[in-house]
């Protein structure tokens, strides 16, 4: 499998993508392409970006297979993984919530994905937020409390165990950190737990060590 993916400090979607497939436990080639570059609108042009629109992330298993979009990419890897890996809860109401918000993610939160783009290389201090990205933050905290509440148990995540719910909404979990959002106190152990996930500090570790900078996503630095 090759996995075409974005800049690791930006790409909300392309580490939702990674981390399905660091899940699947399945050997994939990592290709990361700079955003935005010189040769971005050329490079997106090109056969490998053909599905997808010039999109990432994009996963290629074999040449006949090809798969664009992260939820996507995870209901792929959940049906190739079927008998050894879970990337949706136990109990057809967990799964059913769990699908739902993963859902709600994939399609809802603009004032908060416009705002307040992610940039894991920055905690910046806390500022006012609109109205509109208040109002996603209150929605997000509360279907987490509630996910926590119904299904979480004695785990560490939304429904207990590391799931596609998780992985949908770390790249939430990353700006709340470098915006300096406050939370409520139930949800900082859950951001912890994220945040410390092997695979989430792999991710990190990728992009503390890229020497692209694209100034559109960098806010002001406290001096």
């Amino acid at each position: 499998m090759k996995l075409f993916l974005g800049n690791k400090a930006y790409s909300s979607w392309s580490l939702r993508g990674w981390l399905a497939a660091k899940h699947s436990g399945l050997p994939f080639e990592e290709i990361t392409v700079p955003l935005y570059d010189e040769d971005w609108s050329n490079r997106r042009e090109g056969d490998e970006f053909a599905p997808s629109g010039g999109k990432v992330p994009i996963l290629w298993d074999g040449e006949d297979i090809v798969v664009w979009d992260s939820l996507a990419i995870i209901d792929y890897l959940n049906e190739k993984t079927e008998s050894t890996r879970g990337y949706w809860p136990e109990g057809l109401a967990a799964r059913a919530m769990a699908r739902s918000m993963a859902a709600e993610m994939h399609s809802s939160f603009a004032a908060l994905r416009r705002n307040h783009s992610m940039n894991i290389r920055r905690i910046y201090p806390p500022a006012e937020l609109l109205p509109e990205v208040q109002a996603d933050v209150i929605r997000v905290l509360q279907i987490w409390a509630e996910a926590r509440a119904r299904f979480g148990g004695e785990g560490d995540y939304l429904f207990g165990d590391w799931s596609a719910a998780d992985m949908m909404f770390a790249p939430v979990v990353t700006r709340f950190i470098t915006y300096s959002i406050p939370l409520p106190r139930f949800a900082l152990p859950y951001c912890q737990a994220v945040i410390s996930h092997p695979h989430m500090q792999e991710w990190i570790g990728g992009a503390q060590a890229e020497d692209w900078v694209i100034e559109k996503f960098e806010g002001p630095i406290e001096e």
